[in-house]
């Protein structure tokens, strides 16, 4: 069970991680003319890597939807910003899970030394 959770976090951190990426990238080209924003699909991602157990890489792609200025840019730095602070908690969350779930562990490692 340990390692399902483990594995499961893992994977879930590791989508974190590039989506951070993908963020700060956006965030970086935010000012380069014809730039267009990335993003994975981070529910279908996870639901992939959940149901098959398969680490492949996420499928980036461009997100539609956002509004062009002149320069061909389509980067909102405000969507950008809310999905810095929703991967932060998402993090966090995750982070106290993983926390709880070595403690447990812990406990029982220790526990078994001393019965």
């Amino acid at each position: 069970m340990l390692d399902r959770v483990a594995s499961t976090l893992g994977n879930y951190m590791d989508l974190l991680s590039v989506r951070q990426k993908m963020v700060a990238s956006n965030i970086a080209n935010a000012a380069t003319p014809g730039y267009k924003t990335k993003d994975i699909d981070f529910q279908r991602e996870l639901q992939s890597q959940m149901g098959t157990g398969a680490t492949a890489p996420p499928q980036v792609s461009e997100v539609s939807g956002l509004s062009t200025r002149n320069d061909g840019n389509n980067v909102s730095l405000d969507r950008e910003a809310r999905l810095l602070s929703e991967n932060a908690l998402r993090f966090n969350v995750a982070s106290q899970l993983w926390k709880n779930k070595m403690r447990v562990l812990r406990t029982a490692i220790q526990d078994g030394r001393n019965g």
